[in-house]
């Protein structure tokens, strides 16, 4: 795989048991290109080996003035450059691929299980957990496994050294041999202090991410209520023990460093020391000195990749962890029992949720009212085929279309089938135009969809704010989130890029929540007209949307325990309180017989549909 090849057709299953398994799965997916890059790095290294031992025997040469050997080992020192130059190109260029194509399949995979889980990936793990995970994890990762092959091809050089040295000058070679694999092993007791620091420094790095996230989704918010200094407070204090864990860290490594240095110089010194005294001797040449001494001083090129190999695979190791963490989690645990995978089978029928007993029928307009906003976000995700774990962390049932499991259903299949906008959809920047280039069967366009959301207004803001010869909306740009817009207009845009997709089923929770009374009640009539004789199912708690549903279900207490039409249900009183936001006093009160009004009144009846609500302005 070339750099120029990607991105990868498909990026493969990966081994999420563990962080290792992950990296080990990274490397014999690269096989190839590691073996390329560990010939070439030993055709680099081995140059530089060689290149002491030349130097050698043309000292050897120049003192025995021996001009035709001296003259095959100026030609081999020649050789030995460009086997070095080659080498080092190449190793160069080949461990950059390995490194680029490391990361971007990891990038694919997080990808494609962001696109699977969707807003669970959020419930499930941290924000600031997922930030790290797709941004510097991801390089982390893709280092260690670029630097396996250098680390290799160092190693063989190092043994060459230290063999040829044994055969060439045995009483040096010795030393050598001794020496150098306490320096290979000096630092391994510093290694897990300097790991621990450092997953220390990104764990606080993760919370300063999550922090700085979330403070920038609410600033909003946090101007309204004053609460910037708080919050730049808190992200101030979060940012010092960033830095200060990043210090100790830093510390940690600056001493490994140290170590990697000394031991290497002390090496170097007793060599020379020991070489110097027996040349004196007589015992080996001058030749075989310059030999030695210049194969020990290049072998601690090779050696600080011992020493790199150990900072990658203790940086790379919680990032692979926390990697394979995201990646082994799914829509649910295994398919429903006794039902195959479907693949290319197309259910089509009523929409069942076995949790709550939810039943939509095939073409209504179902309301579902739930007194627990929480809840309500739960059983819309699950409607979607994202079964939650339950508090024993077994999991749920999978929902059912026409009796079949959604979990049993590809993802692309159960996609196109169930769409779930939640109460918090997000707008990607870009062009209007863009907003609504998604998949969608082609049966609602844009400008159908706008005017069922009732966007005229919005288009014109959008216009307003435009830049100078845009005279088309739908090209003008709405910044990211579309935070230039308020809570009303952002809910109207999401609500009109559902209706674009046009699915089989359309789950809305709360679309119309920060909406005015006026435009909620066209909202309801144009949607329930532009969705007619296709399954929508509308969590909410407004009378303007249940009174056009086709049928309303009101679940109390996690369970479906009512379904009929909102007047219907306006009798039971924990439906009315829900609805109505009646207290029990309240209801006694009003229910009570009045002596100056005679018949009793009740809630219900005095409000007729309930449209004499105090309107909601549209949120900041």
């Amino acid at each position: 795989m070339q750099i120029s090849d990607l991105p990868y057709p498909d990026p493969g299953l990966p081994d999420t048991r563990s962080g290792p398994r992950l990296l080990l799965w990274l490397g014999r997916n690269q096989l190839g290109m590691q073996l390329r890059s560990l010939a070439w790095g030993l055709l680099h290294h081995c140059g530089i080996a060689g290149l002491p031992f030349a130097v050698g025997a043309g000292v050897s040469a120049a003192v025995e003035r021996d001009g035709g050997r001296l003259a095959w080992v100026s030609a081999l020192i020649v050789a030995l450059g460009a086997a070095i130059a080659i080498g080092e190109t190449m190793l160069h260029r080949t461990a950059v691929t390995n490194w680029i194509t490391a990361a971007a399949r990891v990038q694919q995979l997080l990808a494609r299980k962001a696109a699977e889980l969707g807003s669970v990936l959020t419930r499930r793990v941290a924000a600031g957990e997922v930030v790290a995970v797709s941004t510097g994890d991801v390089e982390k990762i893709g280092w260690f496994v670029e630097a396996v092959s250098r680390f290799l091809a160092a190693f063989v050089s190092v043994v060459i050294i230290c063999t040829a040295l044994l055969l060439y000058v045995p009483a040096l070679g010795m030393i050598v041999a001794i020496g150098v694999p306490v320096l290979a092993l000096a630092v391994l007791p510093l290694l897990p202090k300097a790991t621990h620091r450092a997953d220390l420094q990104r764990e606080k790095a993760g919370r300063a991410t999550e922090l700085a996230s979330d403070t920038v989704a609410g600033l909003r918010v946090l101007r309204g209520i004053g609460g910037e200094e708080l919050f730049l407070g808190r992200y101030r204090a979060a940012s010092q023990e960033v830095r200060e864990a990043a210090v100790r860290s830093a510390r940690m490594w600056a001493l490994i460093s140290a170590v990697q240095v000394l031991l290497p110089g002390l090496l170097m010194i007793t060599v020379v020391w020991y070489g110097a005294t027996v040349a004196l001797q007589g015992r080996i040449t001058v030749g075989e000195l310059v030999a030695v001494y210049s194969a020990v001083a290049l072998m601690m090129y090779p050696m600080r990749h011992f020493e790199e190999i150990a900072m990658a695979y203790s940086f790379s190791r919680p990032s692979a962890q926390r990697a394979a963490r995201v990646l082994a989690l799914s829509r649910s645990a295994a398919a429903s029992p006794g039902r195959p995978a479907h693949g290319c089978e197309v259910p089509d029928g009523d929409l069942y949720d076995p949790v709550t007993g939810l039943s939509a029928p095939s073409g209504l307009f179902t309301a579902v009212v739930c007194g627990d906003p929480d809840l309500a976000g739960e059983t819309a995700s699950r409607l979607g085929g994202h079964a939650e774990p339950a508090a024993t962390g077994t999991q749920a049932e999978s929902v059912r279309l026409g009796g079949v499991a959604l979990d049993s259903l590809t993802l692309r299949s159960a996609r196109s089938l169930v769409l779930v906008q939640d109460k918090d959809p997000v707008l990607l920047s870009g062009t209007l135009r863009e907003l609504f280039e998604v998949p969608s069967s082609g049966a609602v366009d844009a400008t159908t969809a706008l005017d069922a959301a009732q966007c005229g207004d919005v288009l014109d803001a959008i216009l307003q704010s435009a830049a100078e010869g845009v005279t088309d909306p739908l090209d003008a740009r709405i910044t990211e989130r579309g935070r230039s817009l308020s809570g009303g207009q952002r809910q109207r845009l999401a609500l009109a890029r559902s209706l674009v997709t046009d699915p089989q089923v359309l789950v809305l929770d709360e679309p119309t929540s920060a909406v005015d009374s006026h435009t909620e009640a066209r909202v309801a009539q144009s949607v329930s007209a532009l969705r007619k004789q296709r399954t929508t199912v509308v969590f909410t708690s407004s009378p303007l949307l249940l009174d056009r549903a086709d049928r309303v279900v009101f679940v109390h207490e996690a369970r479906a325990v009512a379904a009929g039409s909102h007047r219907e249900l306006l009798h039971d009183p924990r439906y009315r309180a829900v609805v109505t936001r009646e207290t029990e006093t309240e209801e006694h009160l009003v229910s009570r017989p009045s002596s100056r009004t005679g018949p009793k009144t009740s809630l219900s009846s005095a409000s007729g549909d309930l449209r004499d609500r105090p309107e909601i302005g549209e949120s900041a």
